[in-house]
Order: structure tokens, then C-alpha cells, then sequence
């Protein structure tokens, strides 16, 4: 890694394709150092646009782009020498083998023999490889994700973009993943797109929310987390509940959804004492089994911020 300080920088960009059709509106971000954000938001908000500026691949039609303090369009070398990335799915030639690929892009880099050797036991004890001999166009979903991976760690880069990391993997190579990022957040910058909270709730140290291409809130992940109370609750009945019995918890819950016979998710006002309330209501109604929060704080805090609109 150089000496210089990571940075991924875009000042007042957007983004459009034809008149009408804008992708990205005046969208500004700063990260230095060292960390990982998590950029989060709904299909075409413009996550991908912007990984896409980041490494190059467009041009932004209004603003500016610095990656590493160096233009990636204009000077894509500079601006890409200490980077990685994963950006929509990337894919190994499907002819190569494991060790072919990942030669490819250590020699790409720069790298000397021994140098992608070492490279490539490393990224096979920390992400875990499949057979190095294996040709790619024969490898799982989830076995051409961890290649992808290992490319975009290749030369230990400063700086890692990764669109939907885990995506392919099974439960353990996520929770496997996510230790991995954990621990290079300590002192590689990271920017990162998920669709699962866990992923993001378990590696980023900040959070960046996008809809219709608008930056609609930019926080700590503990400040965002901490923002929402669950308005949600699934309540389990230990025996089937007559619908009608359920008009009872007005107006207390704002509303009522039935997903099973014995099942039912409320929505309430989200505070303390009115959830205290909502539990006294339903044991009236019958025994319960089970009484929790529909979804976990940061998915409640997206279903917020991202049907809030754009806010300052």
C-alpha cells in the first residue's frame, strides 16, 4: 500500500443519461482514511451509478470525481492503482482456472511472481478458494463471489468498493465475510452496497442512504440505529385468533395484519410505553407464543429515512 491517504471524494455530482432521465442529482461525499460505509437504498437509487463513477466506467455530466485524489475517468491509472472492487457481478473468464485469474490481475498490478503466489494463499486462508486448478465457467455462485473477492484483494489495495459482497453466499461464508471486512475496516477505507442489514449493521461504521439518486441521510450507523424505534410487531398466538377479536387493540395499534391464522403484525406509534400497552392488549386476546420486533432497528431505520424522502 502507498503512502498516500485513501480517499473517495464526489462533489456536487450528477448524473444523467438523456434529458429527464437523472440518475444521480448533486451527490457529495467525503471519506478519508480509514472505515467502512455502508450505501444503502432501494433498486435504480443510484448505488451502482456511483461505484461506476468511482472506478471510471462513466463520466459524470455535472461535478467531480476524485478517487485517491486522482480523476477516475481522466487519469483512471493513478486513480485505480490502490483500489479494488466488486461492481455488479464481475466474473472471471469461465475457460480460466482459479489460480489463472487471480495470476491475471496480481500481474495487472504489478505484481512479481512470488508476490501472487503469496497473494493468492493469502486470500484463500482469509476468504477460503475454491480449488485453485478449478476452471471458473464450472464454479457455484457463491464460489465465483469469493474469486471476485480475492481479485479485488489482490496487492492489498487501500481502498475497497464492493457491490453486494456476500451476494451468492451461504449463511457461513456471510458471517465469514462479514469478520473479514470487520477486520480490514481497521485500516482500509471501504465502501460498500448491500440489500441485507446484517451485512451492513455488522461492518460499517457509517451509513449513507440514496433514493431517485438524492443522498437522503449520512450518519453513524449507532446515530441511524438509534434515530427509529420498531414500529413493528409480530405477535404468535398459542392458538388461532378470531379475526374480528383483534379490533379490540384500536386505538392503541394503528394497524393490524394478519399472516396466519395464529399470527399478526401490528403497527403502533414505536415508543416504549405504547409497546408495554400493545403486549397488556394481547394477552387479553389469548395465550402467546411469541412477541417481537417485525424486523431488526436498521431495517426499521431504512423503511424511515427511505419513505421519508429527502431530507437535510
Amino acid at each position: 500500500m502507498s503512502g498516500s491517504e485513501a480517499s473517495i471524494e464526489l462533489a456536487g455530482v450528477t448524473k444523467w443519461y438523456a434529458r429527464g432521465q437523472t440518475v444521480l442529482d448533486r451527490v457529495s461525499l467525503d471519506y478519508r482514511g480509514r472505515g467502512a460505509i455502508g450505501y444503502l437504498g432501494p433498486n435504480g437509487a443510484g448505488k451502482s451509478t456511483t461505484l461506476k463513477l468511482l472506478v471510471g466506467l462513466l463520466r459524470p455530466s455535472e461535478g467531480t470525481v476524485r478517487l485517491n485524489g486522482a480523476d477516475p475517468f481522466r487519469d483512471r491509472a493513478t486513480a485505480l492503482w490502490d483500489v479494488g472492487a466488486v461492481i455488479e457481478n464481475p466474473e472471471a473468464y469461465g475457460s480460466e482456472t482459479v489460480f489463472d485469474a487471480l495470476n491475471r490481475v496480481g500481474r495487472l498490478r504489478g505484481l512479481g511472481e512470488e508476490a501472487i503466489d503469496a497473494d493468492i494463499d493469502r486470500c484463500g486462508s482469509e476468504i477460503g478458494l475454491p480449488p485453485l486448478g478449478q476452471r471458473c465457467g464450472t464454479l457455484s455462485k457463491g464460489q465465483r463471489q469469493r474469486v471476485a473477492l480475492a481479485a479485488a484483494f489482490m496487492g492489498d489495495p487501500k481502498v475497497l468498493l464492493l457491490d453486494e459482497p456476500t451476494d451468492g453466499m451461504d449463511p457461513a461464508g456471510r458471517i465469514h465475510l462479514r469478520s473479514v471486512l470487520r477486520k480490514r475496516r481497521e485500516d482500509h477505507l471501504i465502501l460498500m452496497s448491500s440489500h441485507l442489514m446484517a451485512d451492513v449493521t455488522e461492518v460499517c461504521d457509517r451509513l449513507v442512504f440514496i433514493d431517485h439518486g438524492r443522498i437522503l441521510l449520512e450518519d453513524s450507523t449507532e446515530a441511524v440505529i438509534g434515530r427509529t424505534e420498531s414500529k413493528l410487531l409480530d405477535v404468535e398466538f398459542a392458538a388461532p385468533v378470531d379475526p374480528a377479536s383483534l379490533r379490540a387493540l384500536a386505538p392503541t395499534v394503528e394497524e393490524v395484519e394478519v399472516l396466519a391464522e395464529r399470527r399478526v403484525r401490528l403497527r403502533f406509534d414505536g415508543r416504549a410505553e405504547t409497546r408495554a400497552k400493545v403486549l397488556e392488549e394481547c394477552r387479553r386476546l389469548g395465550t402467546l407464543r411469541s412477541f417481537t420486533s417485525a424486523f431488526t432497528a436498521l431495517e426499521d431505520a431504512y423503511l424511515d429515512v427511505i419513505g421519508a424522502g429527502p431530507r437535510r
